[in-house]
């Protein structure tokens, strides 16, 4: 953890309830801990935010985005929090969310496609321990057409935890064209965990292309089994395993400097699980 609040440091200072950005932001801005805080990017800016949580609290994030506006943040939760990110978008920008959560927390994102061409990823990964619970919420809203949005949220849970995924793509009257892509994958690493899933479509234009899955499983034992053969021990192997689960999310998280730390931090949480 040391290591990735070192590498924090060295970005700007978020600071305050608003954030009003413009041009091309080449350091991103770090907000520890924010109460609540709004976010613009003007149109044709782009800028890039770390946002962590370090204590128990509420907080709230609102982001608007103009047009040809193009935004990152990272979201990481390293103690129990509940916080809600609205995300509101004009034409033609583009969102990328990555949200990590390595203790019980509770997020909920709105995502609003507003104008034409715009775009929105999130990748979310949790890792519950113990008792402790996780919870991720996520409403994806197409209000016009020809917009896209892409979700991958993957769990996993050991002990006695708990986590939830209750994700929805909403596409309005006549939003024709949209794409949108959601899915939810989770592991499970004992007999007393649990993860409940539920990915929905509420769809009301016929010229769109949506999809959604989830499921929630074992680690796969012949790939445990394989690892062994050649040498590992069983926890050597079941780490691996869970690494690459998560890896892919957690090492794309759009801000360079940042991914290998939280990777670190994910490989931390992984000995308790």
């Amino acid at each position: 953890m040391t290591a990735l609040l070192d590498i924090i440091r060295g970005f700007r200072t978020a600071q305050g309830e608003a954030l009003r950005l413009s041009g091309a932001g080449e350091v991103p801005y770090a907000a520890v801990d924010p109460r609540h805080m709004r976010i613009e990017v003007a149109a044709g800016g782009s800028a890039q935010l770390v946002v962590v949580h370090t204590g128990p609290g509420m907080s709230s994030l609102d982001i608007v985005l103009a047009e040809d506006a193009r935004f990152e943040m990272t979201e990481l939760f390293l103690a129990e929090a509940f916080a809600e990110v609205a995300v509101r978008q004009a034409a033609r920008s583009r969102c990328h969310m990555t949200a990590v959560q390595l203790s019980s927390a509770n997020v909920s994102y709105t995502i609003d496609l507003d104008g034409r061409d715009a775009e929105n990823r999130l990748g979310g990964v949790f890792l519950a321990a113990g008792q402790e619970h996780c919870v991720v919420r996520l409403r994806t809203n197409h209000n016009v057409p020809d917009c896209r949005s892409m979700s991958y949220v993957k769990g996993v849970a050991g002990g006695t935890a708990v986590g939830e995924f209750c994700g929805l793509v909403y596409v309005a009257p006549d939003a024709q064209h949209t794409d949108a892509q959601q899915q939810n994958r989770n592991i499970l690493l004992s007999e007393t965990a649990r993860i409940t899933t539920q990915p929905q479509l509420e769809i009301y234009a016929d010229d769109v292309k949506c999809s959604h899955g989830a499921t929630v499983g074992q680690m796969d034992s012949e790939a445990i089994l394989y690892m062994r053969q050649r040498g590992l021990s069983e926890a050597q192997a079941r780490r691996l395993q869970i690494e690459g689960f998560v890896g892919d999310i957690v090492r794309r998280c759009g801000i360079g400097p940042l991914c290998e730390a939280a990777m670190d931090a994910v490989i931390a949480k992984m000995e308790k699980l």
